[in-house]
């Protein structure tokens, strides 16, 4: 199952995602999404979990929880929407 981790202090690095997360389970990725162009944390991120029962048991938990000074936000992940591509200036 494919997690959403919104909310992360820009701190927040993808090893902590994976101790966060690994207390529910066996996590196969976790990443926190970085801007492109500043390479600074854009203050989400997506785990990704094999067990889906696992998987709940980490959302149900660490929704709604203070993690480095913030209150995270926790949900399965929805698909990605498709988004026309213009030009960057």
């Amino acid at each position: 199952m494919n997690i959403y981790v919104g909310n992360v202090s820009y701190s927040t690095d993808d090893n902590r995602l994976v101790e966060l997360f690994s207390e529910f389970g066996a996590v196969t990725s976790a990443r926190v999404i970085n801007d492109r162009d500043t390479g600074r944390s854009k203050g989400f991120g997506f785990v990704e979990m094999e067990n889906d029962s696992e998987a709940n048991a980490a959302i149900e938990a660490l929704n709604e929880k203070e993690v480095d000074g913030r209150t995270i936000r926790v949900n399965e992940a929805r698909p990605r929407e498709e988004r026309p591509r213009g030009p960057r200036y």
